[in-house]
């Protein structure tokens, strides 16, 4: 495995650490992982990186090493600034290489279409998009958020780190032993009574009670001028709605203007860079 560092900055209030891989003077590309994930989790997509990289994947707030916010809840749209202070901690003069997974991909959509001169080029992996916000929803979501505030949230334990990869793999059987063990390291703490809970906040499960309306999301999309690769995995929701849903999806993609391709990884499904890193890494290479 290729060896990585911790860099710890103070960003927004809080104390962020930011996980890097490779010699500062090699070309930059920034890794944003998704939700109820850590940055450790994109090691397997670094190592199988071809030419040499400074790669910077942060935690993002509330997940792995980096603090948890002193509220009581946490606001999506929170990882725009967040991700607009770390990109001008390490790369504050040019257009960033951005690859992002999930949330973080979602993330950096709306970031790269409301900044778009900050991105030279954007690997959005699993980023679909939610679905379009009801107004109807609104009373049982904010309901719903008012009672996960008074009951609160906990992150189920785990009975050791045996356990938690056991259970990792049973969700996903494309996951290795070896794999699981690994990241269960990064995504769990272990506790005083020896059990185990993932390094993250349980806040981060409480619902939005307020969205971002879908049409503000593709207007964003729209403003994106970098060349976008989409990636997904074959066995992925994503796919999935594109054989249930075609017309959504399509129009989906027609929102990115300079859409570079679409590529489905097989034998892959949501977590691509646990499942096929290597495939994920050439597509990423080859791309940027």
């Amino acid at each position: 495995m290729k060896e990585s560092q911790s860099k710890f900055i103070d960003l927004r209030g809080l104390k962020y650490h930011c996980r890097t891989w490779g010699d500062k003077g090699a070309p930059k590309l920034f890794m944003l992982h998704g939700f109820q994930d850590v940055s450790a989790s994109w090691q397997f997509t670094v190592d199988a990186l071809q030419r040499d990289w400074f790669v910077i994947a942060p935690d993002w707030r509330g997940y792995g090493l980096t603090e948890w916010t002193k509220s009581d809840n946490y606001w999506s749209l929170d990882l725009l600034g967040d991700l607009d202070a770390i990109l001008d901690e390490f790369e504050p003069d040019l257009p960033v290489l951005l690859v992002a997974h999930s949330m973080g991909a979602n993330t950096a959509a709306l970031y790269s279409g409301a900044k778009p001169k900050r991105i030279h080029k954007f690997v959005n992996v699993e980023g679909f998009g939610g679905p379009p916000s009801r107004s109807e929803e609104a009373p049982r979501r904010i309901a719903k958020w008012m009672q996960q505030l008074v009951r609160g949230e906990e992150q189920r334990p785990y009975d050791g780190f045996e356990d938690f990869a056991e259970r990792m793999m049973a969700e996903n059987p494309r996951l290795t032993p070896e794999r699981a063990a690994f990241l269960v390291q990064h995504w769990g703490q272990q506790e005083a009574d020896g059990t185990v809970v993932r390094r993250a906040d349980p806040a981060h499960k409480f619902v939005a009670p307020l969205t971002m309306r879908f049409e503000e999301s593709v207007a964003c999309w729209k403003g994106i001028t970098a060349p976008v690769l989409w990636i997904e995995g074959q066995e992925s929701g994503a796919a999935i709605n594109a054989s249930r849903d075609p017309e959504r999806y399509e129009a989906r993609l027609a929102a990115f203007q300079n859409l570079a391709g679409v590529e489905r990884v097989a034998e892959a499904g949501h977590n691509i860079h646990h499942d096929q890193p290597e495939a994920l890494a050439a597509l990423i290479e080859g791309f940027v």
